[in-house]
């Protein structure tokens, strides 16, 4: 979100009577667009969650076809076994003795009937797994569908709210004066930064070349981005797969102390965990930070309370 540093730079200095209201007109889009922030990663891990549903929802209805063929084909083996006994032949060892020619020709017909009733045995619990199958299957992907309809519906809400969220915040953005947005506006320390070798290294270089691009809620790149996608995009480059969400970043790599911080490590905000940044250093970080600021360099402490550090590499 925006930083302390940002509130304080854009402060005009000329009239000290403006001051107070300048600062909470600041102070409250900083508060509506935290909000906003929350929403946005909500509503992402929301469509996630989506996501990893319908998956599971395929595979269930794979499942199920699956199911059903074997026990297609299985039925009918069955079938032509049951067929079989109730068309006369009897497959038993009193049937075997009667028509036995030779002691040699009653084993010959015990083994048939051995293999028969194996077989027969074989296919009826084969069978009935199969229609095991298909039942679990089935309920697989019945609750699949009920959590996906859930889903989908948690996900319309929470768009409608984010999209309240961002009318709000917006609206107070506008209500901000000339000097109030061109300080926001300001891309801050543009200068070339020398990055350690290594993945964390690779990460933090990406992260510094999208400097001065725009924030928009729920935007994956490359021209515009929110805060997790950023971070999340630097790693990709890097050659890591992390979580999209700011959430999933709070638990991606290993924990270390604010004291341990350096270039690479992923720092999340608030107790919410609705923000994250990247370390530059052990004291500055780069972070796409809300609409109407670029993605810039500021304070590690000064842009929200620290909620968790993590680290990629090493």
């Amino acid at each position: 979100m925006a930083t302390a540093a940002v509130v304080a730079a854009a402060m005009p200095t000329t009239q000290a009577t403006a001051q107070p209201s300048t600062a909470d007109a600041l102070a409250k889009y900083n508060e509506l667009s935290e909000k906003a922030s929350q929403l946005n990663q909500d509503h992402l891990k929301a469509q996630g969650d989506l996501a990893a549903k319908q998956g599971e929802l395929d595979k269930a209805k794979a499942d199920l076809a699956n199911a059903q063929k074997a026990e297609e084909s299985l039925r009918g083996q069955v079938d032509l076994l049951t067929e079989a006994t109730y068309g006369g032949a009897r497959f038993n060892q009193i049937s075997a003795l009667l028509v036995s020619d030779s002691q040699q020709d009653f084993l010959n017909r015990m083994s048939a009937i051995n293999i028969l009733a194996a077989d027969n045995a074989e296919a009826l619990q084969k069978l009935t797994d199969a229609v095991n199958t298909a039942d679990a299957a089935t309920k697989t992907a019945n609750e699949a569908t009920e959590a996906s309809k859930k889903l989908l519906a948690e996900i319309e809400k929470k768009k409608a709210d984010l999209q309240k969220q961002l009318d709000e915040a917006r609206a107070q953005y506008n209500s901000l004066s000339a000097a109030t947005k061109t300080a926001l506006k300001n891309t801050g320390d543009m200068s070339s930064i020398l990055v350690p070798p290594g993945t964390a290294g690779k990460a933090l270089d990406f992260a510094l070349q999208q400097r001065g691009k725009p924030y928009v809620y729920g935007s994956n790149g490359p021209n515009t981005w929110d805060c997790s996608s950023l971070i999340q995009a630097a790693y990709r480059y890097a050659g890591v797969s992390i979580g999209r969400t700011s959430y999933a970043q709070a638990a991606a790599g290993r924990s270390v102390s604010r004291s341990e911080v350096k270039a690479g490590d992923i720092i999340v905000y608030y107790s919410s965990q609705s923000h994250v940044a990247m370390a530059v250093d052990n004291v500055r970080a780069v972070h796409a930070s809300t609409e109407g600021v670029p993605v810039k360099i500021a304070d590690i402490n000064s842009i929200g309370p620290i909620s968790v550090i993590r680290r990629i590499e090493g």
